[in-house]
């Protein structure tokens, strides 16, 4: 595998996502981290239906957002997700820019760790599944 893989999607807000100031709330910005997570997750083969079907399931245990601008109903974001880490963990960063003008919007972090599903045990190395959906790019 030469680099870590990294996904994009741009998303219209929604009227739902805003508001009383007409800004998307703060805790929309989670769900937005969620779809880029899920695309990134895809180019590997390892979405959560994967992830379950192999045995493990990967909560979050840490998440840091940077909030530096504002998104406004009907604007389009971008957002980005770039895999740093997943010796032992995920760890994914994320950047949310305006679409139209590339204005940096938010800035976060996730990361995630393997649990058997069966025994609930937290494992302390990625299972070999994800080592080898990562070594097939």
């Amino acid at each position: 595998m030469h680099s870590l893989p990294s996904a994009s999607l741009v998303v219209e807000v929604p009227f739902f996502d805003v508001d009383a100031m007409h800004v998307v709330w703060h805790g929309h910005y989670v769900k937005y981290l969620e779809l880029a997570r899920c695309e990134l997750l895809r180019k590997f083969n390892y979405d959560y239906p994967d992830m379950e079907a192999s045995g493990y399931v990967w909560p979050i245990v840490d998440m840091h957002i940077k909030y530096v601008g504002s998104a406004r109903m009907t604007d389009k974001i971008r957002i980005e997700a770039n895999l740093l880490e997943y010796e032992n963990r995920l760890k994914i960063a994320y950047l949310i820019r305006d679409e139209a003008t590339g204005k940096k919007l938010t800035k976060a972090s996730t990361i995630q760790v393997a649990v058997c599903k069966q025994s609930g045990e937290m494992q302390f190395a990625s299972p070999q599944v994800l080592l080898d959906k990562l070594a097939a790019l």
